[in-house]
């Protein structure tokens, strides 16, 4: 899918409510789900993706809306647009897109995120970054020895992944500060739902897939161990929310569902509703894991009013249900679980 022609402001805005507005990683799992509910309430919009990790199945669908464009392009390419609002979600995420070319994602996250904050100060646009919740690294180690840094550190199999995220926000945070550029940062915990990919490597997409396929689920370290999980439907009613208030936000929000549920439960939830008989498989695990991992939503809460609607139950179900669309429609639509 190539560039389109762009949008003639004038003719295509019926109303000041109706905006002209950029998604980077647009044709992503959560990116999609944001193109779609702006094109439904009205917008028009600018997708733009270098389909590293982005899917054109996941923006297929949207094509027949009017207001709808998608420029193939990397974001780490100066790009110029008459837009008024800018939402920020082109960032490598998966361990294997990243470490395969550390550099390339370095630029992705440092690079990109300048480019985009500079259409932001020169078109006077309002502009939202999605990070997430490992942005800063929990693990403190007391007294750190000269080998004991963890993955997310500097020098870590993680650490462009890490420390071009935090360079992202402290970009974010310099360019309100010294140019007064409309933004707001928001950092998300455990996104889930349909569209994710299959080969993300993540627990839900693990299981769902190894439960659809009849092979067994591998646990890796303590059952109990904990996480939130935040439907994607959630999270994108979150960030309309922040992105309509009407006061630049440069310090980061937190959005997640506080409910906490062991990794046990969620893979005996998904054997459930798959009518899988797959059983769990127990395999040691890092050692420096989170036992725990949970948002604080206080802030999204009184100030916007949000908190997640949908519950890990409904949406395993839709979850599941998107993954067993794919599987019977195409099997080479989804590659082999991890």
């Amino acid at each position: 899918m190539g560039a389109s022609s762009g949008f003639k402001r004038n003719a295509l805005r019926e109303c000041d409510e109706h905006k002209i507005i950029l998604v980077a990683g647009g044709a992503g799992f959560l990116g999609s789900h944001l193109c779609e509910r702006l094109l439904q309430a009205g917008h028009q919009v600018y997708c733009v993706d270098n389909f590293s990790t982005g899917l054109e199945r996941n923006i297929a669908p949207l094509l027949r809306f009017d207001g709808f464009r998608v420029i193939a392009q990397d974001i780490a390419e100066p790009i110029d647009l008459d837009v008024d609002e800018i939402y920020h979600l082109a960032h490598p995420a998966l361990p294997p897109h990243y470490q395969a070319d550390p550099i390339q994602a370095m630029q992705t996250y440092v690079t990109g995120s300048l480019n985009l904050l500079e259409l932001a100060a020169h078109r006077g646009a309002r502009i939202l970054h999605v990070s997430v919740a490992d942005t800063h690294d929990d693990l403190q180690l007391h007294p750190r020895t000269e080998g004991g840094w963890s993955d997310s550190a500097f020098i870590g199999r993680r650490s462009s992944y890490q420390e071009g995220r935090r360079c992202a926000e402290e970009l974010f945070s310099d360019f309100h500060k010294l140019y007064d550029v409309d933004v707001r940062l928001v950092r998300i915990f455990n996104a889930y739902g349909p569209r994710m990919r299959a080969d993300e490597s993540r627990i839900v997409s693990n299981f769902v897939l190894n439960a659809l396929t009849g092979k067994d689920i591998t646990i890796y370290g303590d059952v109990s161990r904990t996480r939130s999980f935040s439907f994607a439907d959630d999270l994108i009613d979150g960030f309309f929310r922040i992105m309509a208030s009407p006061a630049s936000l440069p310090v980061p929000i937190d959005l997640g569902n506080p409910m906490e549920f062991s990794i046990g439960d969620v893979a005996e939830q998904v054997i459930e509703f798959a009518g899988a008989r797959s059983n769990l498989i127990l395999r040691p695990g890092a050692t420096n894991a989170l036992h725990q991992h949970r948002p604080d939503i206080s802030l999204a809460l009184q100030e916007f009013g949000w908190c997640p609607k949908m519950d890990l139950s409904g949406g395993l179900l839709q979850t599941i249900g998107y993954f067993d669309r794919l599987l019977t429609g195409s099997k080479q639509a989804v590659p082999e679980p991890a």
